[in-house]
């Protein structure tokens, strides 16, 4: 497991697939360089935000009101998550790394969008920094999370980890998170922020209390970079104040082998109930 005193983000790609997701169940993150698949879905995104939002979308939001924004970026978000061509853009991805999509079962891409000042702008939009584990949402210990950013991203930009907390329990109130419940009345919870007052009526899994959280470990990046990490990791999405929204792409993904023979990162404190695995998209 990891050190968290040395804790650092791997920027060194492992020798396989099998030796990254050994690397993230024992709490490593991993920073790997662009390629070919990356830059070409990070392309095509862009050029749909910019179909969607007109010229420079990252200043977007001084050109129209949150409400608008949103309303633009729904439809956007349901068809990354949708469409069977994304999902293929998925498994060339994870070719890429060495992984058989058969193998693999994933939760579709997400259009993940922070707004300059949002955390004050924007009330319903405060669900977006609360720190968290991935896997308080019933997702499985085995669940690796890939994160691409659409731009060259400065370090307060992107999104901080606590390795102090890797495999420390974190007061939190997850039992209260039922997936089934979750998604019952459709998709717009699952999918990310298709519901405008998620944020404000919605009840996220949270840290209970004040938490001495330890040190705070983040990261800048360049358009069309993988970050690789476990759900199982303790972190948060920064506020930021550059005057541009910061647009990115993740997935989460599950080797079914794993899961199955039950090999993961340790739960030290997730109580959610129900699973997402059940919705996660299999390569027939």
């Amino acid at each position: 497991m990891i050190e968290p005193a040395s804790f650092a983000i791997t920027r060194e790609a492992p020798p396989s697939f099998a030796a990254l997701r050994r690397g993230v169940y024992a709490g490593e993150v991993y920073l790997l360089e662009p390629t070919p698949g990356s830059l070409a879905l990070v392309e095509r995104v862009r050029a749909r935000l910019a179909d969607v939002l007109g010229d420079d979308p990252r200043r977007a939001q001084h050109r129209m009101s949150n409400d608008e924004l949103f309303a633009r970026l729904s439809p956007l978000r349901r068809e990354l998550y949708c469409d069977a061509t994304y999902h293929d853009a998925l498994r060339a991805l994870l070719r890429e790394q060495g992984g058989d999509p058969a193998a693999l079962a994933f939760d579709p891409l997400r259009l993940r969008v922070v707004r300059s000042r949002g955390d004050v702008e924007v009330p319903a939009a405060r669900a977006v920094y609360y720190p968290h584990r991935d896997t308080w949402y019933a997702h499985p210990q085995s669940l690796v999370a890939w994160w691409i950013p659409l731009d060259d991203l400065g370090e307060d930009e992107t999104f901080a980890f606590f390795p102090e907390r890797f495999e420390r329990e974190v007061p939190n109130d997850s039992e209260a998170f039922d997936y089934d419940e979750w998604v019952r009345d459709g998709w717009e919870l699952k999918i990310g922020w298709q519901r405008r007052d998620a944020g404000l009526t919605a009840r996220y899994p949270g840290v209970l209390g004040e938490i001495a959280a330890g040190r705070a470990v983040g990261f800048s990046c360049q358009r069309g970079q993988h970050l690789a990490f476990s759900g199982a990791h303790f972190h948060a999405t920064l506020p930021q104040a550059t005057g541009r929204t910061r647009f990115s792409l993740d997935f989460r993904l599950v080797h079914l082998g794993d899961e199955a023979a039950g090999e993961g990162a340790p739960n030290v404190d997730g109580r959610s109930r129900g699973s997402a695995l059940r919705d996660y998209v299999r390569t027939p």
